[in-house]
């Protein structure tokens, strides 16, 4: 039997890079996986490619978020995943910087995996009974933090901060649901390649490159897999961490 057989995992922002990619992994290791996307027809088809579910939904909307996670839910049986992956990247330097670009990607990387966690933990810890009749409740949730948030990036203040953000939620959702056997851990990546990443300067990307001690970029599903570990029993006793998942990138 596949590690993840009868859990329900929902990965926001799940229609490319390596939202699609988890996706890929968790309904592999046998998860029923609801993914979303601001295109609800494109998220629909996408999922199909896996066997998975597609609803639409813009992670700015704070109240929008938490009606998706219930909704999953609510269609499945319960929730025991959530990959709160859904992010912008928006760059430039702190002079140049608009009202708006800070709003939105604050909005949508830092209070969009808010509601997201909020929802999730009140679906969570939720006694439900899986395929064979066993109760349960807990789960496991899943950000996606990255290295910036750590070490910083000229041109990257905003975006981050953003991720800086979740590290701390990470830390301190996992204090407060874990009473209720949830899981909090949030993954750090560094430059992974991807349709956010491929937008950065050539040159910029063979600098990080050679930075890393691996001295390559990073695939989506090379994050995708450490996820899956997270996500699952092998992980029971890990929670309040970030796993960097950058080849070396950062020490």
């Amino acid at each position: 039997m596949a590690e993840l057989t009868g859990r329900v995992a929902l990965v926001t922002g799940g229609t490319r890079g390596i939202g699609l990619a988890t996706a890929r992994a968790l309904a592999a290791a046998g998860a029923t996986v609801v993914i979303t996307g601001r295109d609800a027809a494109r998220a629909e088809a996408v999922a199909k490619e896996f066997g998975g579910h597609g609803l639409g939904l813009d992670v700015a909307d704070f109240d929008a978020v938490g009606a998706v996670v219930k909704q999953a839910a609510a269609a499945h049986g319960g929730l025991d995943v959530l990959v709160a992956n859904a992010g912008i990247m928006e760059s430039g330097l702190l002079g140049m910087l608009r009202a708006n670009d800070v709003r939105r990607t604050l909005d949508v990387n830092v209070a969009g995996a808010v509601a997201a966690v909020q929802a999730a933990g009140r679906a969570m810890a939720r006694k439900r009974r899986d395929a064979d009749g066993n109760e349960r409740r807990g789960g496991s949730v899943v950000l996606l933090a990255s290295v910036v948030g750590t070490y910083g990036a000229a041109g990257q203040s905003v975006y981050a901060a953003s991720k800086a953000a979740l590290v701390a939620l990470a830390r301190s959702a996992a204090r407060e649901l874990g009473p209720r056997g949830i899981r909090v851990n949030a993954v750090a990546p560094g430059v992974i390649r991807t349709d956010l990443t491929a937008a950065l300067p050539a040159d910029v990307l063979d600098r990080q490159a050679a930075a890393a001690a691996l001295g390559r970029l990073g695939e989506a599903d090379e994050v995708a897999d450490v996820i899956r570990f997270l996500a699952g029993d092998a992980a029971r006793y890990v929670t309040g961490q970030v796993l960097g998942v950058d080849g070396g990138l950062v020490p």
